[in-house]
């Protein structure tokens, strides 16, 4: 019997230098055994943090063009999964490719990537913003981080005294914005730990998974933790072995690279971490 090769459509940016995005998301989800179908939103020389103004080219007129191939020529995939969006039209093309390929009912994906420390990204818009809700309805999973679940839910961003309960509460929102799961990453406690925290709204149930928290912040790590999350999932594993891998993985990236002494802008040194990735992803089979 050959084996099933899930395949997954990432919707995202692809940033030549600086280890983000569909630079790290295509070798992450294929060293879990995910076929990765990338759909560029844009191209860049760099990711948008520490490198001045990058070199930009928008994909959005190619966007409906190779969706509309994959269409003609019966692509099915097993998993839709957005990120970066480039600009406004772009959220409307993801809303309907995830309507065109629904036939087989993918796991939708959507990591509302907008924004981090409380502030926007320099490409996104208010209307942007509040178009993103209209794509997190679509979604059965979000990953947002706490300024994007700020976003979100139009509450103020702060820097300290987190209450896991409000969290908690917040998550429940989030969910009645569409998502039967909910997944909020780096809520930082006392400079002390890093929590990512989840919810599953069919069961009712929350999960924490807390690591220590290195001060050190480096581009991409949301989008490793999306995939690492995704790919097990798609794997058939539950929310919480889910997000406990996610979360080791990403704490295993960040402490090899800050002991490394590396550039923060060039990203986590993924090429010395995903042989543990790969190994166990093969052990837990």
């Amino acid at each position: 019997m050959k084996p099933f090769v899930p395949k997954v459509v990432a919707i995202q940016d692809l940033s030549c230098f600086g280890r983000c995005s569909l630079t790290t998301i295509i070798p992450v989800l294929s060293c879990m055994g995910v076929q990765v179908c990338p759909l560029p939103t844009a191209l860049f020389s760099t990711h948008l943090g520490g490198f001045g103004q990058p070199a930009f080219y928008d994909f959005t007129n190619h966007m409906p063009i190779f969706s509309q191939h994959w269409k003609r020529e019966d692509v099915i995939f097993d998993c839709i999964y957005s990120g970066f969006l480039a600009s406004e039209e772009q959220i409307a093309l993801v809303c309907h490719l995830i309507d065109e390929f629904s036939q087989n009912t993918p796991l939708v994906v959507v990591d509302p990537v907008m924004g981090d420390g409380g502030k926007l990204y320099s490409t996104y818009t208010p209307y942007m913003q509040e178009q993103m809700k209209v794509l997190v309805k679509k979604a059965d999973i979000i990953t947002p981080n706490y300024t994007e679940a700020c976003f979100l839910l139009g509450e103020p961003y702060q820097t300290e005294h987190y209450d896991m309960e409000k969290m908690k509460e917040w998550l429940v929102r989030l969910a009645d914005l569409g998502p039967s799961i909910v997944v909020m990453t780096g809520i930082i406690v006392d400079q002390k730990k890093v929590i990512n925290l989840g919810y599953d709204q069919q069961t009712g149930s929350f999960w924490e998974v807390s690591k220590d928290y290195i001060m050190a912040q480096y581009p991409g790590t949301g989008d490793i933790f999306a995939s690492v999350l995704t790919g097990s999932l798609m794997k058939g594993k539950d929310l919480y072995t889910a997000m406990e891998l996610a979360s080791d993985f990403v704490a295993l990236a960040i402490k090899a690279t800050f002991d490394a002494c590396t550039p923060k802008r060039e990203g986590v040194l993924l090429e010395s971490v995903l042989p543990w990735l790969c190994r166990k992803v093969d052990n837990e089979g």
